[in-house]
């Protein structure tokens, strides 16, 4: 019943995202079909969820916390952020195609739950010494230490909550109903609990219990209705697991580096309260975002079967991707840079006048990211090239750094919104002129023409 009230819903609100889910149906078999849809509308709930719940609170947290309570919350969770990163190592990508490809042996997938998840632990407890290291290191933090380690709550839980073994098992329904649970109490709570400027510490503190008790519950579903066994993996498996994730895990790091740490950077610089005016604003571009990550997720592990079968195919189905998404984020920037005071005044309040500006310049991400992602997750990483992805997303954390050290000093918030879509915008090319370069692509053939011949991989 649920999912037929989404699927109504996408079907009359969202009538592009409808039509794509059409579009991929008549590709599959009757069984596949119903999957897919399934997935995409639970991945499209769970998405919308993870941006539509925090926008719902929002509003409420930036007056009755204020810009300065605000900001430090924020460059908490940017701080935060980076040791999320360090316990994903990858595995969202490489551990969901291995558990895709293995989904019918229980031993195995059994083999690599225990694996990744003993991984992810080691990294886990790495990551809260190196938290304890800085947090008491620096004065910068020391002075809010419970604040960091409370939101090192959110680790705990993303290392718990194996999302990647849902998607593999191309089962996204489980994660739909476990996180939309959570979410929704905890976001009833942030109502109750969070009354006032003190109150900050009860945020971090839902957030972080609200996946904590996701993760444990994921864990025990998975035992109960995969038949799933915890083993003790050996040291070839972690070794295994290490490997596989090491290229995803370079380039997730380089991707963290030139996006939460725009705002981790402008925090070393600049007050509390300019950190969340920019925030504020970022929050806003990040929501709609998010809206192209479910059809993301979704086709990816369509798209490495595709490939392997006919790279022609895939690319045929990455182009038709290309134009959907694109035609979609471009009018959502467009709505965001003409209706930037509308909107900040919303759900802000008129106090975030600066975040504005800050919305503006970052309109167009939602348009490039659209694009990079469809280049770099969907056509580099299927088609093997994998070093030259990761070494993009270097180049371009590089790229992104050095200009914040420059800008943000000077320009505050308003020079982190410029780094950041240039940023953007350096991925998004270089991604392009490689794949151009390896004869996959070509603009003419992204506007209708004959495919070039495609070279192999690296």
């Amino acid at each position: 019943m649920i999912i037929k009230t989404i699927s109504k819903a996408v079907r009359k609100y969202c009538p592009a995202a409808y039509r794509f889910t059409l579009s991929l149906k008549s590709r599959f078999s009757s069984r596949e079909k119903k999957q897919l849809l399934e997935n995409f509308i639970s991945q499209t709930a769970l998405q919308a969820a993870g941006y539509i719940l925090p926008l719902i609170t929002l509003p409420y947290l930036v007056r009755v916390l204020g810009a300065e309570k605000f900001g430090l919350i924020s460059f908490a969770q940017a701080f935060i952020a980076y040791f999320a990163t360090i316990t994903d190592y990858g595995f969202n990508l490489s551990a969901t195609r291995e558990i895709s490809i293995n989904r019918a042996d229980k031993g195995k997938i059994s083999e690599i739950l225990s694996s990744v998840l003993a991984v992810k632990s080691a990294l886990l407890l790495l990551s809260f010494a190196l938290l304890a290291a800085l947090v008491f290191s620096f004065s910068r933090f020391r002075g809010d230490w419970p604040l960091y380690f409370l939101t090192f709550g959110l680790v705990l839980g993303q290392v718990l909550f194996p999302t990647w073994f849902f998607q593999g098992m191309e089962r996204m329904k489980y994660t739909t109903f476990i996180s939309l649970a959570a979410r929704l109490l905890f976001t009833v709570l942030i109502f109750v609990f969070v009354r006032s400027a003190g109150d900050y510490r009860y945020v971090p503190i839902l957030n972080s219990l609200g996946a904590i008790a996701s993760g444990l519950f994921s864990l025990a579903v998975i035992r109960r209705d995969f038949g799933v066994r915890f083993v003790l993996p050996g040291a070839a498996q972690l070794k295994h697991q290490l490997k596989e994730g090491w290229h995803i895990f370079i380039s997730t790091i380089a991707v963290s580096l030139y996006t939460t740490s725009n705002t981790f950077i402008l925090g070393l610089f600049a007050s509390n309260a300019i950190v969340g005016y920019y925030a504020g604003a970022e929050k806003l571009v990040r929501a709609v975002q998010g809206l192209v990550v479910p059809v993301s997720l979704v086709v990816y592990p369509y798209i490495s079967k595709l490939a392997a079968e006919s790279r022609e195919k895939a690319l045929d189905f990455v182009r038709k991707l290309i134009k959907i998404v694109g035609g979609v984020t471009f009018i959502l920037s467009l709505m965001l840079f003409f209706f930037a005071s509308q909107i900040v005044r919303i759900t802000l309040g008129v106090q975030y006048q600066q975040s504005v500006y800050v919305l503006r310049v970052l309109a167009a991400v939602p348009f490039i990211v659209g694009l990079n992602n469809a280049l770099g997750m969907q056509l580099m990483l299927n088609f093997g090239y994998k070093e030259a992805f990761s070494k993009i997303l270097i180049y371009a954390a590089i790229f992104g750094i050095f200009f914040t050290f420059m800008l943000v000093p000077v320009y505050k918030h308003i020079g982190t919104s410029f780094v950041a879509l240039s940023t953007e915008i350096f991925v998004t090319t270089a991604m392009f002129l490689y794949l151009r370069h390896k004869k996959v692509l070509s603009f003419t053939y992204l506007l209708g023409g004959a495919a070039p011949h495609d070279a192999a991989p690296l």
